[in-house]
């Protein structure tokens, strides 16, 4: 990573990040070497990342002829326009966001609980207040389709992340961009200058 003060190295801040997501982009190779995006609902869960889906179709063409992918997360949270912080030079707009890189080898999941383990982890993400009954391998009604529905594993080698919340700046110009965040008052302005504070240069770890 060039920008080396918007990486983030703590397990816990990127894992959090994760599970905070639901959504994501998958990279893969198509068959005749095409490039291949596919925007999907994800779940963490044990160190891994999993999507589930049919077992037809492009992506699994993909990861069946080359298991190695990439799935990119990603949350903007404000953009800063440049008057925040210089009211002539238009080099100063920025957006403030965090990022996930996985890279690694995608498996084709065939064992039967731990497509339940991944799914049940997705309906606790997705649908936390519940509603429905927990998926389970030995239960009748979900065998079935527990035997028929793709369940992806990706297998991190990497996972770098990038949170960009003005590291870069100066005193006066951080105090100055916060200042714009709170006067202007968009949904996430108040938490992006939280966040800004929280990602300081030396500022106190949580």
């Amino acid at each position: 990573m060039r920008r080396r003060e918007f990486e983030m190295t703590d397990q816990r801040e990127i894992e959090q990040f994760l599970e905070e997501s639901s959504f994501g982009f998958l990279s893969a190779v198509r068959p005749d070497g095409r490039p291949s995006i596919t925007p999907l609902n994800f779940v963490y869960a044990d160190g891994a990342v999993y999507f589930h889906g049919s077992r037809a179709g492009d992506k699994m063409d993909a990861i069946r002829s080359n298991p190695h992918a990439a799935f990119a997360v990603a949350r903007e949270y404000a953009i800063i326009p440049s008057y925040f912080t210089d009211p002539v030079m238009a080099c100063r707009a920025s957006a403030y966001f965090k990022s996930v890189l996985i890279a690694g080898r995608i498996e084709i999941v065939e064992d039967i609980a731990e497509k339940a383990m991944a799914l049940e982890a997705m309906m606790k993400k997705l649908q936390p207040e519940g509603g429905y009954e927990p998926i389970r391998p030995d239960d009748p009604r979900y065998a079935p389709r527990l035997k028929s529905v793709a369940v992806l594993k990706l297998v991190p080698s990497s996972i770098t992340a990038k949170f960009k919340f003005g590291q870069n700046l100066s005193d006066k110009a951080r105090s100055a961009a916060t200042a714009g965040l709170l006067e202007r008052g968009l949904p996430l302005d108040r938490e992006t200058a939280g966040l800004m504070e929280r990602y300081r240069p030396g500022a106190p770890q949580q």
